[in-house]
């Protein structure tokens, strides 16, 4: 009961996404197994319960960033039961965060990843028509989408066809908290999402509200595909184990700082609530330059 009424708050008065909702309702169902085992209710669980749960989930190989990501969820959780009183006191107040070892976003090369991009775009696979398939097109755009634009997958996931403003070259992206961005985007980028949406229109789907990216079937499109669409190009030009959607925004990122991108205007491209999370790329910048600096230093 509990939960549920802090999931409607969450939806309706603080208007996050189905996304961040999801993980809320996730942390949530976790803690409450594990304190079904101690035949606990969430309402009267105490600061010695949540630090158990930390260490179990520490046990099982969790790192700080997860166990900490859940921990705020119960902060919000149990400052929303102590506003509402249903309970007297707040079990978090005793609980302090992890100490998080410091991750260097993962990237790719921007020139391996230009060159597949060029391939991939002058790749007829029709024969004898000339005309591309609708999957090549679309899987080609998705990479293009992320690596141009750096918008989240679950933003592209739901952009609209509307959100495309061919005329002034830009996208309206709408990201965490509901909160709307405008995107300038490249030609090459306007022209491939022009020959996408003609494409598209051809296959004449009636079953899509007018979402960008859809499926074979023109459903709308969903995480899992998106995933597979960016390995499938990131197989072919990084060694990296990590080769998910959040890569290419990383390279996007570190792409504009490198070539001298105001901090605070890739702040804003990304749709960061805060230049704390926009300086980690910092880092990237700094590691490249010592790079740089030990090929091309004679005392290096």
């Amino acid at each position: 009961m509990f939960t549920e009424r802090f999931i409607r708050y969450l939806q309706f008065e603080k208007r996050y996404s189905a996304h961040t909702i999801s993980a809320y309702q996730k942390d949530l169902d976790q803690f409450a197994s594990f304190l079904h085992l101690l035949q606990i209710e969430i309402q009267e669980a105490s600061h010695t319960h949540v630090r158990s749960w930390m260490v179990e989930m520490m046990d099982k190989g969790a790192d700080s960033r997860s166990i900490n990501r859940k921990s705020s969820t119960l902060r919000s959780f149990y400052k929303f039961l102590l506003r509402e009183q249903a309970v007297s006191s707040n079990p978090m107040l005793r609980i302090q965060s992890l100490k998080k070892a410091k991750r260097l976003p993962v990237v790719v090369e921007e020139k391996k990843l230009g060159v597949w991009l060029d391939q991939a775009a002058t790749r007829n696979l029709d024969d004898p028509a000339g005309e591309r398939h609708f999957a090549d097109v679309r899987d080609l755009l998705v990479v293009e989408i992320l690596f141009g634009t750096g918008i989240r997958s679950a933003e592209l996931i739901t952009l609209k066809e509307s959100d495309v403003d061919i005329y002034n070259g830009q996208i309206k992206v709408l990201g965490k908290r509901n909160k709307e961005r405008l995107i300038p985007v490249n030609n090459t980028l306007l022209n491939l999402m022009k020959e996408y949406i003609e494409i598209k229109k051809t296959k004449h789907f009636n079953n899509n509200p007018g979402t960008l990216i859809v499926t074979n079937t023109g459903n709308i499109t969903y995480p899992k595909l998106i995933y597979r669409i960016v390995k499938s190009c990131l197989t072919n030009i990084s060694t990296n184990d990590k080769k998910s959607p959040h890569v290419l925004r990383h390279t996007f990122a570190t792409s504009l700082l490198n070539n001298g991108a105001d901090l605070n205007a890739i702040k804003e491209l990304l749709g960061h609530a805060s230049l704390a999370a926009t300086q980690v790329y910092t880092h990237n910048s700094v590691e490249r330059l010592k790079s740089i600096y030990k090929q091309a230093h004679p005392k290096a």
